[in-house]
């Protein structure tokens, strides 16, 4: 079946991107899984190549597309070659959509020129230990100053993506407390210097998987945060997180299947050059139909995938159809890679095979951006149960 997301553009950064996976990130990614960290002057190589600027307009140093269509073969091209980018898909996914959304034109000015070069790089702080996904019981605070120029941020994170590299994060505080009538009442976003006084990064967080994409603890004690770096309304922030959801999801659901169609093909591969009783593995009638059936597996997955791009990319992707794609999409992935691995053989539980290094990456797709229990319980209440 031919897709037709993608046009000559898309194919065209497709080319670029897989010579730039090539040359500058195959041949070292094996010291970056060992130090569990991609290097920080890799984001300005990031940056030179236009990754960071695809949809940021043009008056801030972007290419101005409003698309989502280059992340979707960001997501193909790494997973294809069984690498990733370290934390920085967090700057992209993640943080940028808050900016751009709650931003100031001041804050833009400030805070886009050196987000497109990969100069600041951003992350995004929402979890606290103890609380997982209830974000409505977070514990850090930010209390405005007597004179009104400042807030004064107290409280840790956890599970921060990219916490390590990132100069800049949003951070989640609460600026009022919680009414009876609404738990969520009183969150606001910040932009946070990670320069700051009182600001200091605790653990890098010793993951099963995504060992090059940094992951830490945070801590603030009396942290100041001019009030000039407010992001959107006080106490609004939880609606914005609400809002931003639908992207979130359909990225990990998008690179959920990314993978899984790269699960096939390292183990097409493999299975044509390796022989057992004399013949290669791919003669066994068994692997011709394991293979078959994970194949159709990703086709259906491509499928959604690609339906929810089309929807994001209109505006027209609710949160239950994210919800949808990213329940079916990382389930899919799940049971495929897990088959792939199994054609592997012992070898495939040896890292320096990709399929091994991809079974680990690919399992947190179940659980972070909500866990799949979560996004049974949204569709659920769309179908009216």
């Amino acid at each position: 079946m031919r897709r037709t997301v993608f046009n000559e553009d898309h194919e065209a950064f497709r080319e670029t991107l897989r010579a730039f996976i090539e040359a500058e990130v195959v041949p070292v990614y094996d010291e970056w899984f060992a130090a569990g960290q991609a290097p920080r002057d890799f984001y300005y190589k990031l940056g030179e190549l236009g990754v960071f600027g695809i949809s940021v307009p043009e008056e801030f140093g972007g290419a101005g597309l409003d698309t989502h269509k280059f992340e979707a073969v960001i997501y193909e091209e790494t997973a294809r070659a069984g690498i990733n980018f370290g934390g920085s898909g967090v700057h992209v996914l993640l943080a940028l959509p808050y900016i751009k959304m709650l931003a100031t034109d001041e804050q833009k000015k400030r805070y886009l020129p050196k987000f497109v070069t990969g100069e600041e790089m951003w992350a995004i702080a929402m979890t606290e230990p103890g609380t997982g996904s209830d974000l409505a019981g977070m514990k850090t605070t930010a209390k405005l100053s007597e004179d009104g120029t400042h807030y004064v941020l107290n409280g840790a994170k956890t599970f921060i993506t990219g916490g390590v590299h990132a100069d800049k994060v949003i951070v989640c505080a609460r600026t009022a407390a919680p009414t009876a009538e609404d738990r969520r009442h009183g969150i606001s976003l910040f932009a946070v210097d990670t320069k700051s006084e009182g600001y200091s990064v605790g653990r890098k967080l010793d993951k099963l998987g995504l060992r090059t994409s940094d992951t830490a603890e945070l801590a603030f004690v009396d942290v100041k945060v001019p009030v000039e770096d407010l992001l959107g309304e006080e106490n609004k922030g939880f609606y914005y997180l609400g809002h931003n959801l639908a992207s979130e999801r359909w990225g990990i659901a998008f690179g959920a299947y990314a993978q899984a169609k790269a699960a096939v093909r390292f183990a097409k591969q493999y299975v044509q050059e390796r022989t057992v009783f004399g013949k290669p593995v791919a003669h066994f009638q068994n692997t011709k139909f394991e293979l078959a059936a994970c194949q159709a597996e990703v086709d259906a997955a491509e499928a959604v995938a690609d339906r929810a791009t089309e929807a994001l990319d209109a505006g027209e992707l609710t949160p239950a159809e994210a919800a949808s794609a990213k329940l079916f999409c990382t389930e899919v992935a799940h049971r495929v890679i897990d088959r792939c691995l199994q054609l592997h053989g012992g070898y495939g539980y040896m890292n320096e095979y990709p399929i091994a290094r991809l079974y680990a990456d690919n399992r947190v797709n179940r659980i972070y951006g909500g866990t799949s229990e979560i996004m049974k319980t949204i569709i659920a209440k769309d179908m009216g149960l």
